[in-house]
């Protein structure tokens, strides 16, 4: 299982990155719109860990892109405002399959992307004919 955390903040990326390793997922970091735009274009995730306020770039730009470029993968949205806490961010980004707080405890979080990403292999994995 693949799965790509977009988080600006370092550190707390890298907490989430070792929580999913543990659980046996093949795992990328990026901190910025412009890092997980290349590696979406690059490679295939089964599930995606999106912070929804990024320091460069727009997540829901993210969420198009995935849409687009890879439609089985499932996002994982993380926020700490409560903009979306009406459930709207699902008719903003057709993906996402869960809105957590950032300061969800990172096992439990880790738990959300496993299940997701799991859903997505059981689907075909993150085998696309849009990536090229």
């Amino acid at each position: 299982m693949r799965a790509l955390i977009i988080q600006k903040n370092p550190d707390l990326g890298n907490i989430w990155r070792r929580h999913l390793e543990r659980l046996k997922i093949e795992v990328t970091v990026a901190q910025d719109g412009n890092a997980a735009r290349d590696h979406i274009l690059k490679a295939f995730f089964d599930v995606i860990l999106l912070d929804l306020v990024l320091a460069e770039g727009s997540a829901f730009a993210i969420t198009d892109l995935v849409r687009f470029r890879q439609p089985n993968a499932n996002i994982v949205v993380v926020t700490d405002t409560t903009f979306f806490s009406d459930g709207s961010i699902f008719q903003h980004a057709a993906n996402a399959r869960a809105l957590v707080k950032t300061a969800t405890p990172p096992e439990d979080l880790a738990a959300i992307v496993y299940h997701y990403g799991k859903a997505n292999l059981a689907h075909g994995g993150h085998q696309s004919p849009t990536l090229g």
